[in-house]
């Protein structure tokens, strides 16, 4: 067999090997069900892993309004890198996606781009919330006040860790409100 083949075949075999030992990860377990009128309103996100547009957030809320067509206009609002920051606000739009138990929506960012959005806990008061996705790449902690006691907050980490997530690069959000205009 010629060398370049040899070497192609052992590459193969290795890929195939190291995925067989990477641990397949299980797919998010979700609420199971979100009565959307109630989900509806604002929620300050308490803690999070975030986004790269995130990472300096201060007084983040996020909103939702469910519209006649069944998507949910939401407004994602904060202040990048302290309490007098600038305001920053995004406009996603939310869809549920079907047999779902309302747990599981795309949001969009910028069409035709859907990210993955999963009420993974919510507690049966819906004061406070965890969102996830798949990947464990990002989370949100929320509830419906802007602070939560740090047994409250704890729990909610340790759900959060449950769900596979490695917490290390969990943020608290610093919440500081009524808030000053700057």
């Amino acid at each position: 067999m010629p060398l370049s083949r040899t070497l192609a075949l052992c590459g193969l075999v290795a890929c195939v090997l190291a995925s067989g030992c990477v641990r397949s990860v299980q797919p998010i377990q979700r609420a199971k069900h979100v009565d959307l009128q109630r989900f509806m309103g604002p929620w300050y996100v308490i803690a999070s892993i975030p986004t790269f547009l995130e990472k300096n957030a201060y007084n983040a809320i996020e909103s939702y309004e469910l519209q006649a067509d069944g998507r949910i206009r939401t407004t994602f609002r904060y202040r990048n890198g302290g309490f007098d920051a600038a305001l920053k606000i995004m406009h996603p739009v939310g869809t549920v996606e079907p047999d779902s138990g309302n747990a599981v929506w795309g949001m969009q960012f910028i069409w035709p781009i859907r990210a993955e959005y999963i009420v993974a806990y919510l507690d049966d008061d819906y004061r406070e919330t965890i969102i996830a996705r798949n990947k464990r790449d990002y989370v949100w902690i929320m509830a419906r006040t802007p602070s939560i006691s740090q047994a409250e907050y704890d729990t909610l980490v340790e759900r959060v860790r449950g769900l596979g997530y490695s917490i290390q690069d969990l943020r608290k959000v610093p919440q500081q409100w009524p808030e000053a205009s700057p």
